[in-house]
C-alpha cells in the first residue's frame, strides 16, 4: 500500500514522532512558566503593547482570541491576537509569547524578507499540502509521469513554505528576547524561562519542516522506484 510503504515507515513516521514530542514539549514548557508570575506584574497584552510602542508601531491593535496557544499576528487587519492564557495573564510564558507575536508585527512593518516570501507562498502552500501528495501518489499508482511530477512540484511549494517559516519564527523570538532584555521587563532568571518557552515553540516549527522534507523525500523515492 502506498500510504504505508517502507519509505513512509523509515522517513515519515520518525518525523511524526519527533513532531509529537515537540508538541508535548511546548505544551509542558508553556504550562510550567504559565504558573510563574513575572516580578513586574506585566500581562501579555502589556508586553506586546510596549514592544509595539517602543518600535514606533501605532497602527497595530492588541486583542484577545479564544483557545490556547492560538496566539498570532494578523497582517491583513494589523491585529495582534493573544489567547486567554497570554492576553491578561502576568506569567513569564505570557510575556514571552506576546513579545514573540509582537515580533511578527515588527517584521511586517519592516517588510522582513522571509516574512514577505512566506506570505507570497501561502496560496501555493495550501494547495500543495492539501493535494500534492495525493496527486503524486495517484500518478505513481496509475503510472502517469506527468501526474507524478505535478504532485511533487505542488508539494515542494508547501515544503519551501515550511522552510521559510523557520527564519521568520527564529527572528521573531530574537526580537522579542532582545526587547525584553533591553527594557528590563524580565529579570535574567525570568528571561531564561521566556527563552525556554520560545525555544520549545521553535522546535515545533523545526519538526514540521522535517516532516515535510521527509514526506517529499518519500514521494521522490516512490517516483524513482516506479520509473525503475
Amino acid at each position: 500500500m502506498f500510504y504505508f510503504d517502507q519509505y513512509y515507515l523509515l522517513l515519515v513516521v520518525p518525523a511524526l514522532i519527533l513532531s509529537a514530542i515537540a508538541q508535548l514539549t511546548v505544551k509542558s514548557t508553556f504550562a510550567k512558566y504559565s504558573k510563574i508570575a513575572n516580578r513586574r506584574g506585566l500581562t501579555g497584552a502589556d508586553a506586546a503593547a510596549s514592544m509595539l510602542r517602543v518600535n514606533g508601531i501605532r497602527d497595530v491593535s492588541v486583542a484577545p482570541v479564544g483557545g490556547q496557544l492560538t496566539d498570532h499576528y494578523d497582517p491583513s487587519s494589523k491585529t495582534l491576537r493573544l489567547s486567554g492564557p497570554v492576553y491578561g495573564e502576568r506569567s513569564i510564558a505570557a510575556v514571552g509569547v506576546a513579545a514573540h507575536e509582537a515580533g511578527h508585527a515588527l517584521q511586517h512593518a519592516a517588510s522582513f524578507g522571509p516574512l514577505v516570501l512566506r506570505s507570497t507562498l501561502v496560496p501555493a502552500a495550501n494547495i500543495g499540502s492539501a493535494f500534492g501528495p495525493y496527486v503524486a501518489i495517484a500518478g505513481i499508482f496509475f503510472g502517469m509521469p506527468l501526474l507524478i511530477n505535478a504532485g511533487i512540484v505542488l508539494f515542494a511549494a508547501a515544503v519551501v513554505f515550511y522552510l521559510v517559516t523557520l527564519p521568520v519564527e527564529f527572528d521573531a523570538s530574537r526580537r522579542a528576547l532582545a526587547h525584553l532584555e533591553r527594557g528590563a521587563m524580565l529579570t535574567s532568571e525570568e528571561l531564561s524561562g521566556a527563552r525556554k518557552v520560545l525555544t520549545a515553540a521553535a522546535l515545533t516549527y523545526v519538526a514540521s519542516a522535517l516532516t515535510a522534507l521527509a514526506s517529499l523525500a518519500r514521494l521522490l523515492l516512490l517516483a524513482r522506484d516506479r520509473r525503475d
